[in-house]
């Protein structure tokens, strides 16, 4: 996809000498003109605040952002936009789900089963509740491979299990999870099922309803939109009868000096306040752009950069590559350490390069204890790298060996 690189101006730059190879992408993927573009008309021709006002701008911006909505729902197959919720990330929407779901259906002796592969977004905010609740927080295991031990899964649910939290592509392991295999399981105990879909939105088809899972999160920023805007999915049963997250305006219907206040219809029941507009409107337009090149080609394309990478990869000695060592079962994220190499000082030299990557534990602090690791470093594709972005690395990586190892 080498003729969409002129769409994103911040690849034309040079890092310290070097042309920029930006493999950062599973911590923010760039933004095309388009999206810049949207943002700023934004400000330029159509800033007003939305649902609120009668007047022309007011009108234009709250079509658009509603219009965002639609497009997002269409996306992920989703069957109403009103399934469709806008945090700031989706850190805030598993924390949503956890506030006025988690509440409101877990109890103390209740059970909550995360995997040990789990970003800490969907760690922290499950610990946090049964902190409060006395709940307790059980772990499907990783095998050697890098791969959820499903084989686990049945013995550690039961009638108190309410929730299973589950990443549905690694952020470390690259790995893409079976989660219609997982809400199968789950469904026979009537336990809930949460994905983040972050690492998966950007690069692969999703299809909620296929999925069957109960809630679904990801991020703007991960697939080319602005920063600061999330998206929950859930089931509109749920959303229904499941308590604000926050209050203020936009949620209510009715307030009143002394009574309980009437609380707004989904979506906007969960959308406190002025929102990300001009965010939403990008995602929307990121969305557009991400349909124009084609979700199931940005997915055959990044599984054919992940092969070219690991194998050139794999040929350098003393190289540890973390997860499956099939591009079929990853999305475009490659964690590894070389030789002794800490990874913090390995991303520097290839900054020095011009290089941008990961390095550290990732946000999967437990998941490092596990691979008997402090941390490693993390290279992720998007649709505007190229095989020769994979080459330039990998001499780079093969020179530091030879310097350092």
């Amino acid at each position: 996809m080498k003729n969409i690189r002129k769409d994103f101006p911040i690849l034309n730059q040079k890092i310290n000498g070097h042309p920029l190879v930006y493999f950062d992408n599973a911590a923010t993927a760039q933004k095309p003109k388009q999206v810049i573009e949207a943002v700023s008309n934004f400000y330029k021709t159509g800033n007003a605040n939305i649902h609120r006002g009668i007047h022309t701008l007011s009108e234009i911006a709250t079509a658009d952002f509603e219009k965002a909505r639609e497009k997002v729902a269409k996306f992920i197959k989703a069957n109403d936009s009103s399934e469709i919720i806008f945090t700031r990330n989706a850190t805030e929407s598993i924390n949503l789900v956890a506030h006025s779901w988690g509440r409101a259906n877990i109890k103390k002796g209740d059970e909550i089963i995360l995997s040990q592969m789990e970003h800490h977004a969907n760690i922290v905010p499950w610990q946090i509740l049964t902190k409060e609740t006395g709940a307790i927080i059980k772990y499907i295991p990783i095998t050697k491979n890098g791969e959820l031990n499903l084989k686990t899964l049945p013995k550690l649910l039961n009638k108190k299990t309410k929730l299973i939290g589950v990443v549905h592509a690694s952020n470390v392991l690259g790995v893409i999870n079976p989660i219609e295999r997982i809400v199968k399981i789950a469904k026979r105990f009537r336990a809930a099922v949460l994905v983040d879909g972050a690492q998966s939105v950007p690069n692969m088809p999703v299809d909620v309803k296929k999925l069957g899972c109960d809630f679904f999160v990801f991020s703007s920023h991960k697939m080319m939109g602005p920063s600061g805007v999330g998206v929950l999915w859930a089931k509109k049963g749920l959303l229904e009868i499941m308590p604000p997250f926050l209050g203020g305006g936009e949620m209510i219907k009715q307030v009143s000096f002394d009574k309980m206040p009437e609380f707004n219809e989904v979506p906007q029941k969960f959308e406190a306040g002025t929102p990300n507009i001009e965010g939403v409107i990008g995602l929307g337009v990121a969305i557009d752009y991400l349909n124009k090149l084609g979700i199931n080609r940005i997915r055959k394309y990044e599984r054919e950069l992940t092969a070219y990478a690991l194998k050139k990869i794999l040929a350098i000695k003393e190289i540890v590559i973390y997860g499956p060592k099939i591009a079929q079962k990853r999305v475009g994220v490659i964690c590894f350490n070389l030789g002794k190499i800490h990874a913090h000082d390995l991303a520097s030299l290839l900054d020095e390069k011009g290089i941008a990557i990961r390095s550290g534990h990732h946000c999967a602090m437990p998941l490092m204890k596990v691979l008997g690791i402090p941390a490693c470093a993390r290279i992720s594709f998007s649709a505007y790298n190229t095989k020769e972005d994979i080459d330039y690395f990998v001499k780079v990586l093969e020179n530091i060996y030879v310097r350092f190892v």
